[in-house]
């Protein structure tokens, strides 16, 4: 049986990486080699390469899983971030890392720059930041007051709503159901501002 022509092939490749970034799964190189049973890693840096020249892939650099789609022109392309597990949204609660998959999400930042959370509670509700929804956050030590941020105060982890207010920081729920809470000076520590909020809705 002959060889499969090598541009039938990168498109295959093609296709299987499109179909596994759009599942939130981006593969490694040693994945594809071994869905298409390539002998070598440098088989698949060939197709991945041609297909990045091409400009139907783009990569961030020193990432294993750092595959994704270019945008359409004038937009931002599609990252993948990192769904690292649930951010309590009522009274302060263990931060627990739990990386559950990926996020597809159109920026022009890196997805080192960006990770997601699953929202758990309703002290965000006024806010439009619901019991099980999705939100992306962007790194940043530093916010401006009225920033809505994931927050830890010690090993704990809330999102909230931060104010300044005589020069300590002050965690604000959008839920009149829930009390502020106000830390000891020192213990806060913030994580990032976030910068989207997505919905299921079934």
């Amino acid at each position: 049986m002959g060889r499969t022509p090598a541009g039938q092939t990168r498109e295959k490749v093609f296709r299987f990486v499109r179909d596994r970034l759009a599942g939130g799964h981006p593969p490694t190189f040693r994945e594809v080699m071994e869905a298409f049973d390539f002998r070598s890693l440098q088989t698949v840096r060939e197709h991945i390469d041609g297909l990045i020249e091409e400009g139907r892939l783009e990569k961030d650099p020193g990432l294993a899983r750092g595959l994704r789609l270019p945008g359409r022109r004038g937009e931002a392309p599609t990252v993948l971030v990192p769904l690292l597990g649930r951010v309590p949204a009522g009274p302060l609660d263990a931060a627990i890392e739990d990386p559950e998959g990926h996020l597809p999400v159109q920026t022009r930042r890196t997805a080192a720059d960006l990770f997601s959370l699953r929202v758990k509670g309703d002290s965000m509700k006024d806010a439009g930041i619901l019991d099980g929804d999705f939100i992306v956050v962007r790194r940043q030590p530093r916010v401006e007051d009225g920033t809505i941020v994931v927050a830890l105060v010690g090993d704990e982890a809330t999102i909230k709503r931060l104010r300044l207010r005589r020069g300590r920081v002050e965690l604000h729920p959008e839920n009149d159901a829930y009390e502020p809470i106000v830390p000891e000076p020192g213990t806060v520590r913030v994580i990032g501002k976030v910068v989207e909020v997505r919905r299921k809705l079934e």
